[in-house]
Parts: C-alpha cells; structure tokens; sequence
C-alpha cells in the first residue's frame, strides 16, 4: 500500500503546534442529554470505526520526508467523561478553555472527544449534554472537522480522504517560476484597477496583548432572524465593530483603523484538509450602523476577488512543492516572541455553518454549537461563529491581557451582547 503522506499545509500546521497550540474545540450541546450515555457513546465509538479518516495518526519518524498518515484503532483514550462539581453552563465553558492545556499529540490520536453530562443552564434547552470535540488543526480545518463531528453524531455519508497529489522533487522549479510570472500578472492587475489591492496591515492594540492571565470562553447564542438581510458572518463582524471598537476605546486605543482577520475557503478543489487562507477585513468602527454593514460586506467581496486570482493558486502549488526537510527547516525558525507592530487583523472571526440540526447524541438533539478560535501570540482576543440550524453561536474567547483584566472579559461580551441585539 503507498504511503499517504501529509500535504506541505497540513505538515506546517502540525509542526507549527508544537510552538503555537492549535487544536480546535467543536462544542455541540444536546436537549435532555441521552437516556443512556455509555450506549451513546458505543454508537460513536461504532461510528469512528466505519470512518477512515477518524482511525488516523501521523508518524513523522521520517525526517527527509513529509510525515505520514497510519491507521490506528479508536481507542478508550479517545472518550473523556468529565464530571464538574458546579455543572453550569459557564463552569462547562471553563473547563472547555482548561483544555487548551493538553494539546493531542497527533502521533499518537488526531481527535478525543470530551463529554459533560447534566449541565444547567444550556442557552435555549436547559438542562442537556455538551459534547466537545477536540482535533488536531492537521487533521482538518473548520469546515472539515464540522463534517467529522457531524458524522460521529449520526450525519450520513462517511468524510472521504482528500486525494494525495504526487509529488515530485523537480516540481518546485517549474511551479515557482510559473508563481512569479502569476505574482507580476497579480501586481500589474492591481495597478490597473482590476484586482482589488491587498489588504493593508494594521496597529496592535490591546486586543493583541500576548495572552497572559485567565483563559476565558462565552457564547451569546441568537437566533439567525437577528442578522437580518446581511449574512450571518458580515452581521457578526458589523456587532464585533461596534463592541470591540467601543471596548478598546474606553482602554485607551485608537480604534480609526480597526480589523479582523477572517479565515476563508480557498476557491477551487481541495488538496489538503486545511483548505483556507486568512484574510484582513477592515471594521470601519466610526460609520453608522446600516453603512458599516455595507462597508464590512463590500470589503470581504474584495478580498474574496483578490483571493480568486490564478496568482494565489500559482502560489498555493508552489508552497505545495516545497521539500519536506525545507518547510520543517522554516518551522522551526519561527520565534513565537518576536513581536511585530502591526498586525492582519485585531481579532479573528472564524464562522462556519455546521448544518441542519439533525445530529444526535443517543436519543438527544442538538441544540446548538459553538467553537473558539485558539489564541496566539498576536491574538489575544478571538470569535467564534456558528451555526447550526437557525441557531447562530457567536462565541469569545479571551485572555484577561486582551480585555484590559479579569473583570474585562463580562463587560466586552455585555457589549457584543448588546450589539447584537439591535
């Protein structure tokens, strides 16, 4: 059987845990809970095992050589049963940040799945189930770890593996030199008015404060009649503006050039499981309500042009070409401490539409679902946007340096709160 080896993203994205955690954390919270949690969980567990791309590891014992996808059996490691002694909604979030502290060693599981039976106080139901499903960023962006989850919870159709492209070590030459031509077409597009420029970089603020102190993790959970005619993702970035542009100002920053950086699928067909790029999205904090809105819209249809270019798929092969040895070699060259004055965005805003609510954990339906950008260095202050249904989690996840100290985190997400009732 051939070797199915990582492809350059999904290598770099492992290889880049080590110095900046990125696991993700699929948070789907059930009404009722199931009648029968240990045969809940024998049908996940079944489920898992009819699924390839859940009975993965990676070994990287080949160091010349990208590391390599191997099978393994689902395993009892893979299921944590979590019992709080406060059993609350806003206990259970904590302790979902609390597990951002032990990262999947992705050589050994790619995915653990952390269950909290009986919680209060879960927005719209009650009382209900959390499940939480951990993964390993290599295994899967948003959009892929989405369709993993809702396979496990009884979503038809297994996810299928992403297609390995050959790789050849001559390749790197002829993509590179076919990248550079597409880069000057790119530039000369831009200079003739018909790519929209890049987006520019923008001043830290303390939203960019290294992640230091508390950890904190909530949800505003809201209906998607609340967004209006915008979508759900320009509807949040438009309450993020406001909230976020408020918040700072009464910190003392100069909000004028505010942004986000907004993860967003690459066109095209996939070949990897990380298939996005990132990409800087003014706020415009300063406009009303509605011009905001339009603005923010208008700005994301620009990156979104600029993003279709053939310049950034000439790129994209050519990153894909490179040797293993090299990549690994750039990896560990970078300095998690090296601090920059400007930055992509001032927050994240990742949203994915997670689909109907036709999941189930035993005899539960799902309620709602929630994720929470990781932190890093640069970031100390991220959101979450999900949906599942009509059911729309926007979610903040935020270190105490970010939000001006451990009583800022309630006051910011009062304010998104607020600015997403309008």
């Amino acid at each position: 059987m051939a070797v199915r080896r990582l492809a350059a993203v999904d290598a770099q994205m492992y290889w880049m845990s080590s110095v900046i955690p990125n696991d993700q954390f699929l948070l789907y919270a059930f009404d009722g809970g199931p009648a029968d949690l240990g045969g809940a969980l024998d049908v996940i567990r079944h489920r898992a095992r009819s699924c390839a791309e859940l009975r993965l590891r990676i070994d990287d014992t080949a160091s010349w050589a990208y590391p390599a996808w191997t099978p393994r059996d689902i395993g009892a490691d893979q299921f944590v049963v979590h019992v709080l002694a406060e059993p609350t909604w806003q206990r259970c979030l904590d302790a979902v940040a609390a597990l951002g502290g032990d990262q999947l060693d992705a050589r050994r599981l790619t995915w653990r799945l952390h269950v909290f039976d009986r919680i209060e106080g879960v927005p719209a139901v009650g009382a209900g189930a959390v499940a939480v499903l951990q993964v390993s960023h290599a295994l899967g962006d948003g959009t892929r770890a989405s369709a993993l989850a809702g396979y496990l919870f009884g979503r038809e159709g297994p996810v299928p593996a992403v297609p390995a492209a050959p790789r050849k070590a001559a390749a790197l030459v002829p993509r590179s030199v076919r990248a550079a031509h597409a880069h000057r077409q790119l530039v000369h597009d831009t200079a003739a008015g018909l790519v929209p420029p890049q987006a520019d970089s923008r001043p830290t603020l303390h939203s960019n404060r290294r992640p230091d102190g508390l950890w904190h993790l909530r949800s505003i959970v809201c209906r998607r009649t609340q967004f209006g005619d915008a979508t759900v993702t320009v509807g949040a970035l438009a309450a993020v503006s406001e909230a976020l542009g408020g918040h700072l100002r009464a910190l003392g920053d100069d909000v004028g050039a505010l942004g986000a950086e907004v993860p967003m699928a690459k066109t095209g067909a996939r070949a990897a499981n990380n298939h996005f790029g990132n990409v800087g999205v003014s706020l415009y904090p300063d406009l009303a309500a509605r011009a905001r809105t339009r603005a923010i819209a208008d700005d994301l249809r620009r990156r979104r042009r600029r993003a279709a270019h053939p310049a950034m798929r000439a790129e994209a092969a050519a990153f894909a070409a490179l040797p293993a040895p090299l990549l690994r070699w750039g990896v560990g060259k970078f300095d998690p401490d090296v601090r920059s004055p400007t930055v992509t965005g001032n927050t994240v805003l990742s949203s994915v539409h997670r689909g109907a609510k036709d999941l189930r954990f035993g005899n539960a339906v799902v309620a709602l679902t929630a994720g929470f950008p990781a932190l890093s260095p640069m970031m100390g202050l991220t959101h979450g946007v999900h949906a599942i249904g009509d059911t729309v989690a926007v979610s903040v996840h935020a270190a105490d340096s970010a939000v001006g100290g451990p009583d800022g985190i309630d006051g910011y997400v009062d304010r998104l709160a607020r600015a997403l009732s309008h």
